[in-house]
């Protein structure tokens, strides 16, 4: 005869199983489909020189001096991905780069009015989402809340896996 408290706690680790790969599902899907919102504006304002990875790289460089390191720690790149948009980013004239005084094998990089443009596309573009958030996407302040406090703490216990090699 099979242990009951053993077979509830299998049930539950199996459901609690489930949820968490439903959430790496679901973080992966919303990255990607953010990146297909980003490159809808993108082509609604005719802007093809830049991918929805590169302008989302400038608007979160922001109004912000970064090195390169700083943008991946930051904004989660990974490396061969920064150096590959940045030069790409550079090139176009969104982005001004310079070699850092302090250290001379860091280079700092900033936006250009080209790239503070894309900036402000994406900033009124995230602006009118807040518009409707709650009346078509029935997201409300709470849930937004809850979400962000349950990713932040994931954040955390990845880190942790990773710090502490659990």
């Amino acid at each position: 005869m099979a242990n009951p408290q053993l077979a509830a706690a299998l049930e539950n680790a199996s459901a609690t199983g489930n949820l968490y790969l439903e959430t790496l599902n679901l973080i992966e899907r919303l990255h990607r489909q953010l990146l297909d919102v980003i490159k809808d504006e993108l082509d609604r304002k005719d802007e093809r020189e830049i991918n929805s990875v590169q302008a989302l790289l400038l608007f979160n460089v922001g109004d912000q001096e970064l090195t390169a390191g700083e943008l991946r720690t930051r904004g989660h790149y990974l490396g061969s991905n920064v150096s590959y948009n940045l030069k790409k980013l550079v090139d176009g004239g969104y982005i001004h780069h310079e070699r850092s005084a302090a250290d001379r094998r860091s280079v700092l990089v900033r936006l250009t009015p080209k790239g503070e443009a894309v900036r402000a596309m994406l900033g009124e573009l995230f602006q009118r989402h807040l518009g409707s958030l709650s009346a078509v996407g029935n997201v409300e302040d709470k849930d937004l809340d809850g979400i962000n406090a349950a990713l932040r703490r994931l954040e955390r216990f990845w880190i942790d896996q990773v710090r502490f090699r659990l």
